[in-house]
């Protein structure tokens, strides 16, 4: 649990907020505002209890590591570099200041495009009621500086722009950042916003104490980027549904053959290990008992089942078969909680989406049953929202690498100090 907006005074506060506006631009305007609409009813929440104003703050992108490649690919192809040019469209806060207003109805004040330093007279000095934004925190090297004493530099500045720090910005909750958590230190109160208590209330209780039996749908390309997450999941799993490229390290770990499927060697043993505490829990290891494979990784390429788990020489699994997505099913029919974290299939690619399809469904549903169902990590969420189940699950999260990292039991600073 951690303490909300709702547990503290807002009347006559100042109010400085973390959000989570790392949406995708293009020429300067808005592509997607999920990350957007998500933070209104909390703003609209501090508003209506009386703040005086709300300061909001959030980055965009990487612009430094950003700017470089796209340097370095304009170079490579002869054409003109023009910095300001670049950053301003596609890093500017400005822009998202703008599209703000118009989803709240209401003006938002911008506090300038030379940074976040310096911004309290204008803060004081808009009207009761307002609502203002900053420029993007990580044009300050500050903000995400190794050296704690430089981060406390801009922490230090942003604390002086309210009385109450707010973070619902659960997408950075994972980063140790001047404006997501060391800033909490300067301020006497710290609380989260309405999404963060959202994601906390999902999230924490799928690695503490889920309602049993639970499952875990766990795939994507890689097993080095997932086994914390397994290992974690599998002390209260009745079931790891394991699926993706990752299966097939798993696979070939059981001896099986797996062609030109994807496979992380050097994580043979670590499967191995994985295989081994399931079987000692006794917790189900649910693996592809057949595939659609291709010759080749391309949205062109010709499907071919393969009605097996041993993938021939010269093909590789790019999906999952009718006989896994069977098994699925009969796993999934019983639960009362399920964890889903990553694709079990290439879906991008419309030959071989099925099988992360047919997951999507499933899990969707198991919600409709009763089942706590919550979808964590950008290409899950990118599945249910292409395949309209987004709004039949129980959660959708907002953030990639900080769901993966509470799902592996780590404590997130940026939600430590709303504790």
């Amino acid at each position: 649990m951690i303490k909300t907006i709702k547990d503290v005074s807002l009347a006559g506060k100042r109010v400085i907020m973390r959000v989570d506006f790392n949406v995708p631009m293009k020429d300067g305007a808005v592509q997607d505002d999920t990350r957007i609409s998500a933070a209104v009813p909390s703003i609209e929440y501090i508003l209506a209890q009386g703040a005086k104003s709300v300061t909001l703050m959030s980055h965009l992108g990487d612009p430094k590591k950003d700017s470089k490649k796209a340097k370095e690919k304009a170079e490579k192809a002869g054409k003109a570099w023009d910095e300001g040019k670049y950053i301003a469209g596609k890093h500017r806060m400005r822009p998202v200041a703008e599209y703000l207003a118009e989803k709240l109805g209401r003006p938002v004040a911008f506090a300038g495009e030379d940074g976040c330093f310096g911004k309290k007279a204008f803060i004081d000095g808009q009207p009761d009621g307002s609502v203002v934004m900053l420029e993007n925190t990580r044009f300050h090297k500050e903000e995400t500086s190794d050296d704690p004493a430089e981060r406390d530099k801009l922490a230090k500045e942003l604390s002086t722009y309210g009385e109450v720090f707010v973070n619902d910005a659960f997408g950075t909750a994972h980063r140790d950042h001047a404006s997501t958590a060391s800033i909490a230190r300067f301020m006497k109160v710290a609380v989260g916003g309405f999404l963060m208590d959202k994601e906390v209330k999902y999230l924490e209780p799928m690695v503490t104490n889920p309602p049993k039996p639970m499952v875990a749908i766990i795939g994507g390309a890689k097993v080095s980027s997932k086994i914390a997450v397994l290992e974690s999941l599998l002390k209260n799993a009745s079931a790891l549904v394991i699926g993706g490229g990752m299966a097939f390290t798993f696979l070939k770990a059981q001896g099986r053959t797996v062609g030109a499927s994807l496979v992380e060697d050097d994580q043979l043993d670590t499967a191995k290990s994985v295989l081994a505490a399931a079987a000692k829990a006794g917790v189900e290891i649910v693996l592809p008992v057949d595939h659609v494979c291709a010759d080749k990784f391309d949205a062109s390429a010709v499907p071919e089942a393969v009605d097996g788990a041993d993938v021939p020489d010269g093909l590789m699994g790019l999906d999952v078969g009718p006989r896994t997505l069977a098994k699925y099913k009969s796993v999934i029919a019983g639960a009362k909680s399920i964890v889903w974290n990553g694709p079990v299939g290439v879906f991008e690619f419309e030959a071989f989406a099925k099988g992360t399809g047919e997951v999507a469904m499933l899990v969707a549903e198991a919600t409709g049953r009763g089942a706590v169902t919550v979808v964590g990590g950008g290409d899950s969420v990118a599945a249910v929202n292409k395949f309209g189940l987004a709004a039949k699950m129980s959660h959708v999260s907002t953030g990639g690498g900080a769901s993966l990292e509470l799902l592996e039991g780590k404590k997130l600073p940026g939600i430590e100090v709303c504790r």
